[in-house]
C-alpha cells in the first residue's frame, strides 16, 4: 500500500483551485496522474507557510519546488508522461524551459510588482491566508523576491531602466503566449488527447492569467485574444477540479467546492432563518408603513415629529 501523501499549498479564488502557479501546477499533474493527494490548503489550515509553497510531505519525506515533487510522482508510478516519445519528452523540456523565461517574469510582474494589482488584490489576498503578524512581512517579502528574480533574468539599473525591463517582458511574455497557442492548436492538449507534465505546466501559468480579476490586465486581454488557449484552460477546470457524478473528487480533494458547498449551507441556514423571522412578523400585530416622503423638517433643522428620529 502506498504511502500517504499530503500537499500543502495557497489556496484558491475566482474559480481556480489555486491562484498560486506553482501550486496549480501540482494540482493539476496530480489530477491527470491520477496521484491519490490530500490537499491542505493555507486558506484552510491557518498556518504560516515554512520554506517553499507547495510541499508535498510522504512519511518522512519533504518535497518542494513542483519539478521536483513532480519526479517524486513518478518514481511512486503516477506517470502523466507514460506514452510519450523521446521527442515529446524534450519538446516537454523546451517548452517549460520557455514558460519559465518568458511567461513567468511577466507573471511575476502582474501579481507582484505592478503597483495596482499588488495593492488591491495580490497583497491584500495573501496577507489574509497568512497568521498575525507574519501575514504585515511576508507578501512584502515575495514582492523583493519576485521583483529580484525579474532583474537576475532580464536585467536591471544601470544596464536597463525598470521601464524598459517592463516593456520587454511583456513583449516576451505576448510572444511565448503566441507561440503555445499556434503549438496547441486545434488540439485538446498538447500532445494530442491526454494531458501531459507540459499541460500542467502550461495550464499552472496561464490559468491565473486568465481567471484572477486584475486592474490591470494587459497580459489577461493579449490571453483572450487566443480563444483556444482560453479554452484549454476552461476544460481542464471542467473536467478535472470538478466533483464527479457520484459526489466524490476524480483525485484528491476539491477545495473550491468545498468551499462551495460550505457557502450553500450557510446559505440554507440564513434562508431558513429569514423565514422563521418572517412567519413571526406575520403572526404579530400590523401597522400600516411610515410614509418617510411626508416627513418635514422644522426650523433649526430638527425634525417635525419626534418618530422621525427613529427613522434610519
Amino acid at each position: 500500500m502506498a504511502a500517504p501523501m499530503e500537499l500543502r499549498c495557497w489556496g484558491g479564488d475566482w474559480g481556480l483551485p489555486s491562484v498560486h502557479p506553482e501550486s496549480l501546477t501540482v494540482m493539476a499533474y496530480a489530477k491527470f496522474s491520477g496521484a491519490p493527494l490530500t490537499v491542505n490548503t493555507l486558506s484552510s489550515f491557518w498556518k504560516a507557510p515554512k520554506g517553499d509553497i507547495p510541499v508535498l510531505i510522504s512519511e518522512d519525506k519533504v518535497i518542494s519546488q513542483p519539478a521536483k515533487i513532480l519526479n517524486f510522482l513518478r518514481k511512486q508510478k503516477y506517470n502523466a508522461d507514460y506514452e510519450l516519445s523521446a521527442k515529446q519528452g524534450a519538446d516537454t523540456l523546451a517548452y517549460i524551459a520557455l514558460l519559465e523565461e518568458k511567461l513567468l517574469p511577466a507573471l511575476l510582474h502582474t501579481f507582484w510588482i505592478e503597483a495596482e494589482n499588488y495593492c488591491s488584490v495580490t497583497k491584500p489576498w495573501f496577507a489574509s491566508r497568512i497568521a498575525f503578524p507574519l501575514s504585515l512581512y511576508l507578501p512584502g517579502k515575495m514582492s523583493s523576491e519576485a521583483l529580484n528574480r525579474i532583474l537576475l533574468t532580464k536585467g536591471g539599473p544601470p544596464l536597463y531602466s525598470l521601464t524598459e525591463v517592463e516593456a520587454q517582458i511583456y513583449r516576451d511574455a505576448k510572444e511565448c503566449l503566441n507561440l503555445l497557442s499556434k503549438r496547441l492548436g486545434t488540439s485538446q492538449f498538447f500532445f494530442g488527447d491526454t494531458p501531459t507534465t507540459l499541460d500542467a505546466f502550461v495550464f499552472g501559468f496561464l490559468a491565473p492569467i486568465y481567471k484572477v480579476c486584475f486592474p490591470r490586465v494587459q497580459l489577461q486581454e493579449h490571453l483572450k485574444q487566443l480563444p483556444n488557449l482560453c479554452r484549454f484552460c476552461d476544460e481542464i477546470l471542467t473536467c478535472y477540479f470538478r466533483l464527479s457524478v457520484s459526489g466524490h473528487s476524480p483525485a484528491g480533494q476539491d477545495t473550491a467546492d468545498a468551499n462551495l458547498q460550505k457557502l450553500t449551507q450557510l446559505v440554507n441556514k440564513e434562508s431558513n432563518l429569514i423565514e422563521k423571522m418572517d412567519d413571526n412578523l406575520r403572526k404579530s400585530p400590523q401597522h400600516p408603513p411610515r410614509k418617510l416622503t411626508t416627513l418635514k423638517l422644522a426650523a433649526g433643522g430638527e425634525e417635525s415629529s419626534p418618530f422621525s428620529r427613529l427613522s434610519p
